[in-house]
C-alpha cells in the first residue's frame, strides 16, 4: 500500500517521463506536491523505492527509473524511462531490436556541456520503443557527452531520442545549432528576442544568444541508458 504523497508522487514521475522523456528534478517534485522541502521528497523517493515501484541509479544524480505502477493508474504501453542492455557484448549504442521497438539512426555525440561539434552522419542504429515516438515524426538518437543536464536526469554516456523539428515550446529540452557551428543539449527559453540555453547543473552558466544565432534542431522525447 501507498499513501497519498507517495502514489501523487509516482503518478507526477510517471506523467513527467511519458511527457518529457526524462523524470522531474527535485524542486519540480517539491511544487507539484506542495511540500515545504526537498527533505520531504527523499523520504518519498526512498520510501517508494523501498516498495519496489522506483529505482534510483547508483552514481547517478537524481536519476530515477520507474519500475513498475500500482493498480489503478497503470498506464497501457508504459514504457520505463531507462532502456537497459549491455555494452560488454554490443557496440557502444548498439542494442537488441525488440518487437515494440523500432531503429532510429544514431547520429553520433551532443554536448551537455561546452558546445562541440555537431556529427550528422549515422554511425549506427538504436532500438527505441514505439512509445517515445507514438507522434510519427522524424526522430534521431545522440549520445550525451557531458554532465551539464545531470539535474534533469540525463548524463554523460546516455543516449537521448530526439525528434526531428526547428519548434520548441519555453521550458523545452532541445539540440540547440549555435551559429550554425557548434551544437548542445539545452533546456531552452525565450526572453524578448533572445535564446536562454540553460544547464541543469549549478556548475554551468546560462548561455545567451540573439535568436537568429541559435537553430533547433529537435526536441528531447526520450533517454535510453545502457551498461
Amino acid at each position: 500500500m501507498l499513501t497519498r504523497k507517495q502514489r501523487d508522487l509516482l503518478e507526477f514521475i510517471h506523467k513527467r517521463v511519458q511527457r518529457d522523456g526524462v523524470p522531474p528534478s527535485f524542486d519540480e517534485m517539491k511544487e507539484a506536491l506542495d511540500l515545504r522541502s526537498k527533505s520531504g521528497i527523499h523520504r518519498l523517493i526512498t520510501a517508494l523505492e523501498e516498495r519496489g515501484f522506483i529505482r534510483r541509479l547508483a552514481h547517478r544524480a537524481r536519476a530515477i527509473e520507474i519500475v513498475k505502477m500500482p493498480e489503478g493508474i497503470d498506464a497501457p504501453g508504459f514504457t520505463p524511462v531507462v532502456i537497459e542492455g549491455d555494452r560488454r557484448d554490443a557496440p557502444r549504442g548498439a542494442m537488441a531490436v525488440e518487437a515494440s521497438a523500432l531503429e532510429v539512426p544514431m547520429m553520433g555525440r551532443i554536448a551537455a556541456g561546452t558546445p562541440i561539434e555537431a556529427i550528422s552522419e549515422v554511425a549506427a542504429h538504436v532500438a527505441v520503443p514505439q512509445a517515445m515516438i507514438a507522434s510519427g515524426g522524424s526522430h534521431y538518437a545522440l549520445e550525451v557527452k557531458g554532465d551539464s543536464m545531470i539535474e534533469a536526469g540525463i548524463n554523460d554516456g546516455d543516449i537521448v531520442v530526439i525528434e526531428e523539428g526547428a519548434t520548441a515550446e519555453n521550458g523545452d529540452i532541445v539540440v540547440a545549432l549555435v551559429e550554425g557551428q557548434e551544437a548542445t543539449l539545452k533546456r531552452l527559453r525565450r526572453r524578448a528576442g533572445m535564446i536562454a540555453l540553460e544547464a541543469a547543473n549549478p556548475a554551468y552558466e546560462t548561455r545567451v544568444f540573439r535568436d537568429d544565432q541559435v537553430a533547433v534542431q529537435g526536441k528531447l522525447v526520450g533517454l535510453i541508458r545502457t551498461y
